[in-house]
């Protein structure tokens, strides 16, 4: 392998759709890919918490990623998903409008997240990719389920 491919790195991602943006994260968090399911509510909890759903023997706090960006809701549908995703042996679901592809994104296309990306604040992005004709923002997991 010479020097140019070892510096060279991609990173795979999950893209998935919040109303009409494409977001990506890491496919080493991603743990399943579900259908919509019963949540159970938790009363007095964040408004963006939707409740916790028994996953494969599991209880799993199911955050609704739109209501965390600020994006206004919709009603689930046959495409909403929920990503489990696994971080700091904390499992955790996003809910999506819908889970789109797993692609490979160069690191070097990474670039800095402009202050606000359709109204979603820059701390719970990592940088956004251009990719062919497609834009994609890179979650930061971490400023995203920090509370």
């Amino acid at each position: 392998m010479s020097n140019e491919t070892a510096i060279k790195k991609d990173i795979k991602v999950i893209v998935f759709q919040l109303k009409d943006q494409e977001y990506a994260i890491e496919v080493d968090y991603i743990q399943s890919i579900e259908r919509m399911q019963p949540v159970t509510r938790i009363p007095r909890t964040y408004p963006f918490v939707t409740g916790v759903m028994n996953l494969r023997g599991v209880i799993t706090p199911i955050i609704n990623l739109r209501k965390r960006f600020g994006i206004e809701d919709k009603e689930f549908d046959e495409a909403t998903r929920i990503l489990v995703l696994s971080k700091d042996d904390i499992e955790i679901g996003f809910i999506v409008d819908g889970a789109n592809d797993v692609i490979d994104i160069p690191v070097e296309k990474i670039e800095p997240t402009p202050e606000v990306v359709g109204g979603v604040e820059a701390e719970y992005l990592r940088g956004v990719v251009k990719l062919d004709n497609r834009l994609f923002t890179l979650l930061n997991l971490e400023k995203v389920i920090q509370e």
